[in-house]
């Protein structure tokens, strides 16, 4: 472990280390960033909550399927599944969710979310009770992305007394799912443990052999707290997390030419046999609370992540490009009709670890009248990837018709592909909830992020010092502020607005890379009567300086060139919108209700400025971004009894780069196309515990072009059907 980080570390373990937490024995406060809806609707920006209710209405595992609800947010989907989620918000990246703040029970969750930001794992959604999103100025009690938003993802809540729950499920293309947890609570220890698995043989049939293109997911989680008796003078609370996960799945990175796509959009190149992707994740947090006057609580947190993968895939973009533009002997290629090689394909072996500490002080006063809930935090961060990815070469050879691979031999890793990425970073931050008077309140916020990132490169296995071949190192500190507030302006309608700066931190790989750096506003009001909920949002942000992380995945291409690692800037940008949501909940008759909900995002986004090495020039779009998203689910309830509920969903198409729309530019192969879905799900209580249901997704069958990255057209999941049943103890 690095000096200063261990020297900090020491340093906050002894500011802690005489308190020890506050709040009240079923307190989840510190587990979530938002809360409910009430809570919600009291911050000074935007912030949505899905509740453990509304992912039951579609009980979606595929965390795409489940933000597209929230505005705001876009996503670009790669595998169908949602495996490698690639979620943006508020015109920020979406590629690897690398430009957003990713928590589960508000602990940063992404691998490396400094040093490498891509996010190769996310938690298995399948397993969460909820999903946070926030933006505006409170962004900057998170971090370190504060230019869009944090997605903070909520796993399963320790129960309240002796509980269970099974959920078991089957579906098309051999897929299985089972989710059950069990746990209890006392007066002063309570427990839950819980398992999620998964499994399918995928919808997409690789030419010329039977090789199944689906995964395997199995996940564990174990919790429990210690909380002295509530009658204690000092209440103190502990809460520890044990996670374990591991993934096999025969995802690849090569997808379709046009052609092919639009005669069978579910078929796998042979080219693609041997890509794999295994990896492992553990999770380890203990959280202390002490509640040590009735205004004061003190938290401290310890987290640590650990995620070691290896991607073993080609890359064959050449040929998809040289197929697409007319090259036969390329589209043979692909089809398995003609030899290809020597080429290669990467062990992608790296080893991740994220591991920091918290501490958080909440203090209520009042002064001159005013309420004031004041929060201090501060945060030691540490991570790290360590890549070490030899390359197998292989040829392909046809016989007699049928392609198979011969093996030519393998070279050991050097440069990029051998290679330490390191992050340190101190982050303060001070917010100040201020009650003016019943019906304004103002919120002031101020965040100081401390970064240094380095690379190092070695040419040879060994990594000794005289293999070094290049080092990079880079320092980032910035003063973020923010100012938000909320006015009621009747018992009904509430307007807020707020103003913030915001910061995409560079990854390693570059020496004196600025971040990226935003000033970000937003004013929306939002109505609430009886059942009936609405809000409209308008944002503004201004980027001085836009980055994007580059990998294989989500390539950066400048001038001739493409690459797959590091940062480039694509110059001064503004992005403007607007957030709209309504739900209302109808009364039937004879006892049945009707919940409806819509949302709709409307983005309008530019360059406004040229990159200093002229990749992106003024006027141009920003990739990956959809100017209209948009969701209506709409249900049928006859209290707990039956439901049953669709969902439609619309995504406009995307430019893949900033050059789509630069006059005379060939776009036929630089978008993805629009795409409507449409899901249907139902289900039925057999007795007050036990419930069946049936759901279809994607029940019109309408397949598009998703996403053209990482190499290739790429379908969405086609019509899939689902049978499963839930029993509570």
């Amino acid at each position: 472990m690095p000096r200063r980080f261990s020297r900090n570390l020491l340093t906050l373990a002894i500011m802690a280390a005489p308190a020890a937490v506050a709040a009240q024995a079923q307190n989840l406060n510190e587990l979530v960033i938002i809360g409910d809806d009430a809570s919600a609707s009291a911050l000074p920006g935007s912030a949505h909550v899905v509740t453990s209710e509304d992912l039951e209405t579609m009980k979606y595992t595929d965390i795409h399927k489940a933000v597209r609800e929230v505005p705001g947010v876009y996503l670009k989907e790669e595998d169908g599944y949602g495996l490698r989620p690639n979620i943006g918000i508020r015109g920020s990246g979406s590629g690897r969710s690398s430009k957003i703040t990713l928590m589960e029970d508000s602990v940063l969750v992404a691998p490396a979310p400094y040093s490498a930001p891509a996010a190769y794992y996310s938690p298995t959604f399948g397993r969460m009770s909820g999903i946070e999103v926030l933006k505006g100025p409170d962004l900057l009690r998170y971090g370190p992305f504060t230019v869009g938003g944090a997605i903070n993802l909520r796993s399963t809540p320790i129960p309240s007394s002796e509980a269970g729950h099974v959920n078991a499920e089957i579906s098309e293309n051999a897929g299985k799912r089972i989710h059950s947890w069990y746990g209890n609570s006392t007066d002063t220890a309570a427990f839950v443990i819980e398992t999620f698995q998964e499994e399918t043989n995928g919808f997409k049939d690789l030419q010329h052999s039977n090789r199944e293109t689906g995964f395997e997911k199995e996940d564990y989680v174990a919790k429990a707290r210690f909380n002295t008796a509530a009658s204690a003078d000092i209440y103190h609370q502990l809460d520890l997390k044990l996670q374990y996960s591991e993934e096999l799945s025969n995802e690849t990175y090569l997808g379709l030419t046009d052609r092919d796509f639009r005669r069978d959009p579910n078929q796998r190149y042979f080219l693609s046999q041997l890509d794999n992707m295994d990896n492992r994740h553990k999770g380890y947090s203990a959280r202390h609370l002490v509640d040590l006057t009735d205004d004061l609580t003190l938290t401290t947190t310890l987290y640590r992540n650990e995620f070691k993968r290896n991607w073993f895939k080609g890359n064959f973009n050449s040929l998809i490009n040289a197929a697409n533009n007319g090259d036969q002997t390329a589209y043979d290629q692909l089809q398995g009709t003609e030899p290809v090689g020597p080429f290669t394909l990467t062990n992608g072996a790296r080893e991740y670890l994220s591991q920091g500490i918290e501490v958080k002080a909440d203090y209520s006063l009042t002064l001159a009248g005013m309420r004031h809930d004041l929060t201090l935090g501060a945060r030691l961060h540490e991570d790290e990837a360590d890549r070490f990815q030899p390359k197998d070469r292989y040829q392909q050879v046809v016989n007699n018709g049928r392609p198979s691979f011969t093996f030519v031999e393998q070279i050991a890793p050097t440069g990029g592909d051998n290679r330490i990425d390191e992050a340190e970073a101190l982050n303060l931050f001070i917010a100040d909830r201020i009650a003016i008077n019943q019906n304004l309140t103002v919120t002031a916020l101020l965040r100081y992020e401390d970064i240094e990132t380095s690379q190092t490169r070695w040419s040879t296995t060994e990594r000794t010092s005289a293999s070094e071949t290049e080092t990079a190192s880079n320092d980032t500190s910035e003063l973020l502020p923010g100012l938000g507030a909320t006015y009621r302006l009747s018992p009904t309608l509430t307007l807020i607005g707020g103003v913030h700066r915001g910061m995409a931190p560079a990854g390693s790989g570059g020496t004196n890379v600025e971040p990226e750096l935003s000033t970000n506003f937003e004013a929306g009001a939002r109505y609430q009567s009886g059942d009936l909920r609405a809000e409209a949002i308008a944002f503004y942000s201004d980027y001085e300086n836009t980055v994007r992380n580059c990998s294989i995945a989500n390539p950066c291409s400048v001038g001739d060139q493409t690459f797959d690692s590091g940062t480039v800037s694509e110059g001064e940008s503004e992005i403007q919108g607007l957030e709209l949501l309504a739900s209302y909940e109808f009364t039937l008759a004879n006892g049945l209700t009707a919940p409806v909900q819509a949302t709709w995002t409307y983005t309008d986004a530019e360059v406004t400025e040229d990159s200093d090495d002229g990749s992106a020039l003024k006027g141009d779009n920003l990739s990956d971004l959809p100017e209209n998203v948009a969701s209506v689910r709409a249900g049928l309830r006859d209290g707990d009894l039956w439901d049953a509920y669709v969902n439609v969903s619309y995504v406009d198409e995307t430019c893949i780069d900033t050059t789509c729309d630069r006059e005379g530019t060939d776009n036929t192969f630089r978008k993805t196309d629009d795409y409507t879905v449409v899901d249907l799900s139902g289900s039925y209580a057999l007795n007050t515990s036990t419930r069946v249901y049936a759901k279809v997704d994607n029940v019109l069958d309408d397949q598009e072009i998703v996403s053209r990255s990482p190499h290739g057209a790429r379908p969405n999941l086609p019509r899939t059907a689902y049978l499963g049943i839930s029993v509570d103890f």
